[in-house]
């Protein structure tokens, strides 16, 4: 199978139940802690650019759940900003493939089109906090195209 660079928040129990599902399909995660990665406005914009702003956040930090962030309200630079400052608020996991394909997010169909998953995973839905959905990014350094549910 894959070998998945996954950036995750350590101790998060959402996180745990993505990494065992991926791993119960054979795929190989390489972990990283999403709160501590050396992000850099390349880097993060690699993973978020081919998605609406507002899809960038994770719905369940508290910053945006309490109303303070409200990303529908935000443009580019400020999201990315606020995001670099505060990697919390980064809708996660964030993975990447070998060929440098991303995927933000964790619904469950759309990570069966990423990478091949265990007969009937895909029947648990939405394995995420945040309420928008997973988009599949394809390309190397920069992305070049966004292929939903592909």
């Amino acid at each position: 199978m894959s070998t998945l660079t996954f950036y995750e928040k350590p101790g998060c129990a959402g996180n745990a139940r993505q990494r065992a599902l991926l791993e119960a399909a054979g795929h190989t995660l390489a972990r990283r802690n999403l709160l501590t990665a050396h992000w850099t406005r390349e880097s993060l914009l690699a993973f978020l650019a081919p998605l609406p702003v507002a899809q960038w956040f994770n719905r369940a930090a508290p910053r945006v759940k309490s109303g303070e962030v409200a990303p529908e309200a935000l443009d580019a630079d400020t999201a990315l900003a606020l995001l670099l400052a505060e990697p919390l608020l980064i809708r996660r996991p964030l993975m990447q493939r070998e060929d440098g394909a991303r995927l933000v997010g964790f619904d469950l169909a759309e990570v069966a089109a990423f990478v091949p998953m265990a007969p009937g995973s895909a029947s648990q839905g939405r394995l995420e906090g945040c309420a928008a959905g997973a988009r599949i990014c394809v390309g190397g350094d920069e992305p070049r195209q966004v292929v939903p549910g592909a």
